[in-house]
């Protein structure tokens, strides 16, 4: 099957093409990171026992040692704590987005997890670290299971204005 777009959605719910373009390679998908590509929401693994939340998702809590995490359901919306702004595209498909930015967001709701991510709908000059965000996510099907994939990025927050 061919890799193509369905639609990036968010709070908003407007439709746009993929951030990296149709071509652009999709997440592999396994037994830790199925929640977090397909749910359609944001999800951070979290720690049954003592709550901890953690990304990546792994086999034990980092914090306590156990072994029942799980996923859970973030509202999506956090900070900017650092931005990189790439000028010089380092693959062929990336020459036409550059220059954009690549940013760390520290999630509101799970804290300690940081995400990277792109930011859409916004020029790199429109960024600043402390500026608010929520997630967005670009849809897409996985061509060999056909599974329905969800791609968090970012946007600027218009309720933090």
């Amino acid at each position: 099957g061919q890799r193509r777009p369905i639609r990036a959605r968010g709070l908003n719910e407007r439709a746009m093409a993929r951030f990296l373009g149709d071509d652009w390679l999709l997440p592999a998908l396994d037994e830790q990171n199925r929640a977090y590509f397909t749910a359609g929401e944001l999800m951070v693994q979290a720690c049954r026992d003592c709550v901890h939340a953690q990304h990546p998702p792994e086999d034990l809590c980092r914090a306590c040692g156990g072994h029942d995490v799980g996923p859970r359901r973030s509202e999506g919306r956090g900070r900017i704590e650092s931005i990189a702004v790439v000028h010089h595209a380092v693959h062929p498909q990336l020459k036409p987005r550059v220059p954009y930015a690549v940013v760390l967001v520290s999630i509101d709701d799970a804290p300690g997890v940081s995400l990277l991510g792109n930011v859409v709908n916004a020029a790199p000059s429109q960024l600043c670290i402390g500026a608010r965000v929520r997630v967005v996510f670009e849809e897409a099907v996985d061509p060999d299971s056909g599974e329905r994939l969800f791609i968090p990025q970012w946007e600027l927050d218009p309720s933090d204005t």
